[in-house]
C-alpha cells in the first residue's frame, strides 16, 4: 500500500515536471516570436530612417541647385534677394532635421571606411584646381561601387577598399560619389554658361 502511494507520487511529480517543461517551451516560443516580430520592425525602422536621410540629402541638393541655377542669375536683383532668403530659410529648416543611423563595424570595416573617406576627401580638395581631372577620378571611384559594367575605367584599389566596408557604408559611399559627380557636372555647365555670356558681352561691347 505504501509502495503504491510512492509510485503514484512519483508519477504525479513526473507529470507535473513534464507539464512545466511544455509550458516553458511555449513561453520560450512566444518570446522568440515576439523578438522575430520586433526584429522586422527594427529593420523597417532603419530602412525608413535611411529613406528619410536620402530625402534630406536630395532636398539639400535641390535647394543648392536652385541657388546656383542660371535662372537665379537672370532675374532682377530684388527678386533674386527674395528668392535667396526663401531658399536659405528652406536650407536652414532642412538642416535642422537630424537623422542618425549607427552602423556596427568590426576593426577592418572601420579602417576600410576611413581609407575610402580619405581618398574621396583628397579628390574633393583638388576639384577647385582641376575640375575635369577630379571629375574623372570621381567617376573611376563610382565605377568601383556599381555592379554593372561602367563605361569608364574602374579604380581597382578603391574597389577593394569599398568591398571591405560594411554594407551600409558601401551604399553611403556610392551615394556620396553620385552626388559629387552630379555637382561637378552642374558646376562645369554653369562655368560654360557664364563663360559663354562673357564672350557674348564682349562681342556686344566690341560692336559698340
Amino acid at each position: 500500500m505504501a509502495q503504491a502511494k510512492i509510485h503514484a507520487k512519483m508519477n504525479e511529480g513526473a507529470c507535473s515536471k513534464f507539464s512545466r517543461t511544455l509550458s516553458m517551451a511555449d513561453r520560450s516560443g512566444r518570446l522568440l516570436e515576439s523578438l522575430d516580430q520586433l526584429e522586422m520592425r527594427v529593420e523597417a525602422l532603419r530602412e525608413a530612417a535611411a529613406a528619410m536621410e536620402q530625402e534630406r540629402e536630395s532636398i539639400l541638393e535641390m535647394i543648392q541647385s536652385v541657388q546656383n541655377s542660371q535662372e537665379m542669375r537672370n532675374i532682377c536683383q530684388g527678386e533674386r534677394e527674395e528668392l535667396t532668403l526663401t531658399s536659405n530659410r528652406l536650407m536652414g529648416r532642412t538642416l535642422s532635421v537630424e537623422i542618425s543611423i549607427g552602423t556596427i563595424r568590426n576593426p577592418q570595416q572601420e579602417e576600410a571606411l576611413q581609407k575610402a573617406t580619405s581618398i574621396i576627401d583628397e579628390i574633393v580638395k583638388k576639384l577647385l584646381s582641376d575640375m575635369e581631372g577630379g571629375r574623372q577620378q570621381l567617376l573611376a571611384l563610382h565605377a568601383a561601387c556599381v555592379t554593372e559594367a561602367p563605361p569608364v575605367p574602374i579604380d581597382q584599389k578603391f574597389q577593394a577598399i569599398v568591398i571591405s566596408c560594411a554594407l551600409e557604408d558601401q551604399k553611403k559611399i556610392k551615394r556620396r560619389l553620385e552626388t559629387l559627380v552630379r555637382n561637378t557636372e552642374n558646376a562645369e555647365k554653369n562655368i560654360k554658361i557664364m563663360d559663354h555670356q562673357k564672350l557674348e558681352d564682349t562681342k556686344t561691347n566690341g560692336g559698340h
